[in-house]
């Protein structure tokens, strides 16, 4: 099921529960996604495309965590979490760890990578791969640490 209609369904689904906090958070991813349709040219998104809605979202909540959790706020960092919780339902199964460096592997063969310095190019390859399924930056810190130790 395109994650469009699954989006329009749990809206339906969570209208008819009453259910507040559920109809919030959809509302809000529906609302992200048309802003990003209508922006510049008018598109429709595909999965990809809302996937990434979803992922931004994700990081933005766990962003405004880490600060409300420094300001000592904990209602809204417990709200933050079960939001979190509500969008992580649509993303992709998360990559493990051993999976991860497997990919990880694979990009640096694929891309002939030598050193750090070919960062850039395994990182190319790896983002459209993990997309939704793992963190950028722990993207970034598996493929420095292979690439470093490949060099020395």
């Amino acid at each position: 099921m395109p994650l469009r209609d699954r989006l329009n369904d749990d809206l339906k689904s969570a209208m008819r529960a009453k259910d507040a906090k559920r109809l919030s958070v959809i509302r809000g991813i529906k609302a992200a996604i048309l802003q990003v349709e209508t922006r510049g040219e008018r598109t429709t998104l595909g999965d990809e495309g809302i996937l990434e809605v979803i992922v931004k979202e994700v990081k933005e909540r766990r962003d405004s965590m880490d600060e409300f959790e420094r300001a000592g706020r904990t209602e809204l960092v417990e709200k933050l979490a079960q939001e979190i919780q509500l969008l992580e339902q649509y993303l992709p199964e998360p990559l493990s760890e051993p999976a991860l460096e497997q990919l990880v592997h694979e990009a640096i063969q694929a891309t002939a990578a030598q050193g750090p310095k070919d960062i850039g190019r395994v990182m190319g390859w790896l983002l459209p791969r993990t997309r939704g399924r793992a963190d950028g930056s722990k993207v970034s810190e598996t493929v420095k640490k292979a690439l470093q130790s490949q060099a020395g």
